[in-house]
């Protein structure tokens, strides 16, 4: 039996005093999930239709009528919603174009960096020689996506990050000046502009081969460290809290982080939920911050482009290969069909690898992927905190259970394992397999066999986010690392939330899933449940995401944004940046 418990896997009954009584409790989930089809259509309406004079990407931008045409020909429908890739190049524009063509050259001529190149001449785009094998992958994926439309893009270079972490920590203080310095700059004038790029671009990028030209680096590896005060709480303002305090208290949940983003135990806001300011616990709650398995980071802006990366990182963020070149995909067939939803079996599913971080000492307990199947699985020690029916009809109220009564009471069903072997461990390897088990692969296609899909992440994103988007299962999804998409998806619309701590799982499971115990008779003189499931909320969910995803997710979705977020790099990189424009 395991002995520390008290050291990180928390207890979750505190909860009940996040929020107000009961009364607030009964509301939960009427104000949390949109509730008429007009509430669906507005929110797709604003992330698909924004004017283009609410947005801040300059129409006149050099090839935006080649864009315009590529995405339009293939259906998007989202044109002028493209805030993030603002925001995302926003500080480079503080940046002269000479000292951006120099730091990725730096970048991608030292193989200590762990970064691979695309070199786009002529309109082609090639790979760089070289590249870790086994990471070469990533890169040749982002080059077949590049491919779609490098005819349209100037020349140029590009570092991509190999490792699944984010690299660029810049912190605060300077982030603030950087961006300061990009708004106070003159907007383009109205006359004078020039519609073409700059004739001797090429000139301009020194040669990326050969990949080990210098042993230059921007880099620290802080690898296999709890990296969250120097690197992460850096990120936000003095101020907040992730900055001004220190979480002790490893097994009580901690009231104040949750509660910006939370109603009761379930996001409320899931851009805010993602957010590390105000969460300073999160230091011993993720894999990431605990001990990431491969952290080479720099806390200067570096033109670096990952798949993925937390709030405030400075990552240039672009549509994951792994979806693109189907490393996993939602493909169901006659062996592994994908039935309605309400036909698939009533579970919570989820198996994975202890991918997350590198456990040494026992960091394995703020892990989500271990936590989770730690709640599920063995959570012998604490109690846990459920939403369920009260006496009142149409009211709820949080219950204080043991921690497996769950599952042998409630009788909610769920199967959550961890794959043999466990990997990233040192010394207690042996400690995880005992307090957790573990269970052999499995067929991904098997997991549309349950209603609800669990999704979580790894050492970076998570790949199998997508595919269950596109099944008519429910993805319940945690996690930090923020995409492409994120912009385009909506919780509780696309998706159900879960908080990272994962307090409010069983009350989440147990609204959709349904309480299966008998309370008394109905009308008829039958037995009568707890809590009927769900099903019409729960499948609406599911098919929403599952539209959307066709719509607004597919791989020219990618294509669509990748060529958009290039297109303005390659004006932040030209030396006539100021006077380029599109003229029609």
């Amino acid at each position: 039996m395991y002995t520390q418990s008290t050291y990180l896997f928390m207890r979750v009954d505190s909860i009940m005093i996040a929020g107000n009584p009961a009364p607030t409790a009964a509301r939960i989930w009427q104000e949390l999930l949109p509730s008429t089809e007009r509430d669906t259509i507005n929110i797709h309406h604003r992330k698909s239709t924004k004017k283009t004079h609410h947005t801040r990407t300059d129409s006149r931008d050099r090839g935006f009528d080649k864009w315009y045409e590529y995405a339009t020909s293939r259906s998007s429908v989202v044109i002028d919603e493209f805030d993030q890739i603002y925001d995302n190049l926003l500080p480079f524009r503080a940046l002269p174009p000479e000292k951006i063509r120099e730091l990725t050259h730096q970048l991608a001529t030292n193989p200590y960096n762990d970064i691979g190149a695309i070199s786009i001449r002529n309109g082609t785009a090639r790979v760089q020689e070289g590249i870790k094998p086994t990471h070469a992958w990533m890169v040749i994926g982002a080059a077949k996506i590049i491919e779609k439309f490098s005819e349209h893009l100037p020349d140029m270079d590009l570092a991509f990050n190999l490792n699944d972490e984010p690299r660029v920590s810049v912190p605060w203080e300077k982030m603030s000046v950087l961006r300061a310095q990009a708004r106070s700059q003159a907007p383009p004038p109205s006359e004078g502009l020039t519609n073409g790029w700059s004739s001797d671009r090429s000139k301009g990028w020194a040669p990326i081969e050969p990949a080990d030209q210098t042993t230059e680096t921007m880099f620290t590896d802080s690898s296999f460290v709890n990296i969250f005060d120097r690197y992460v709480g850096a990120l936000c303002p003095h101020s907040s809290k992730a900055r001004s305090r220190r979480m002790w208290d490893r097994h009580h949940i901690c009231i104040g982080c949750i509660r910006p983003h939370s109603m009761g135990q379930f996001p409320s806001n899931w851009t805010v939920a993602t957010d590390i300011c105000h969460q300073p616990d999160l230091a011993s709650f993720h894999g990431f911050f605990v001990s990431p398995a491969s952290f080479k980071v720099t806390q200067d802006l570096a033109p670096v482009f990952s798949q993925s990366t937390i709030s405030g990182f400075g990552d240039i963020i672009f549509p994951s290969p792994w979806n693109y070149v189907d490393k996993i995909k939602y493909e169901p067939s006659e062996e592994h069909p994908d039935l309605d939803y309400v036909e698939k079996e009533n579970r919570l599913f989820w198996i994975g690898g202890t991918s997350e971080g590198v456990s040494r000492d026992g960091q394995w307990q703020g892990m989500p992927r271990q936590r989770l199947t730690h709640l599920v699985n063995n959570n012998t020690y604490n109690k846990v905190s459920v939403l369920l029916p009260a006496d009142n009809p149409g009211t709820y109220s949080y219950q204080i259970l043991d921690g497996l009564a769950p599952t042998e009471k409630l009788g909610l069903n769920a199967s959550v394992h961890v794959t043999d072997p466990i990997v990233r461990c040192r010394k207690d390897c042996e400690d995880q397999k005992q307090e957790l088990g573990t269970a052999g692969r499995v067929d991904f296609q098997s997991h549309w066999n349950y209603r609800f899909l669990f999704d979580a992440d790894g050492a970076g994103f998570s790949g199998r986010f997508l595919p269950f988007l596109q099944s008519h299962s429910l993805p319940f999804k945690t996690g930090l690392f923020r995409q492409w998409f994120d912009s385009r998806v909506t919780a509780w619309l696309h998706f159900v939330p879960i908080d990272v701590r994962l307090h409010g799982m069983w009350s989440t499971l147990a609204y959709f899933g349904g309480v299966n115990i008998p309370v008394g008779v109905d009308d008829n003189g039958q037995p009568k449940a707890m809590m009927e499931p769900h099903n019409l909320q729960g499948r609406w969910i599911a098919e929403e995401g599952r539209k959307w995803a066709e719509r607004a997710l597919r791989k020219e979705d990618m294509e669509i944004y990748f060529f958009r977020l290039l297109l303005e790099w390659g004006r932040l990189t030209d030396d006539q940046r100021d006077i380029l424009g599109y003229t029609e």
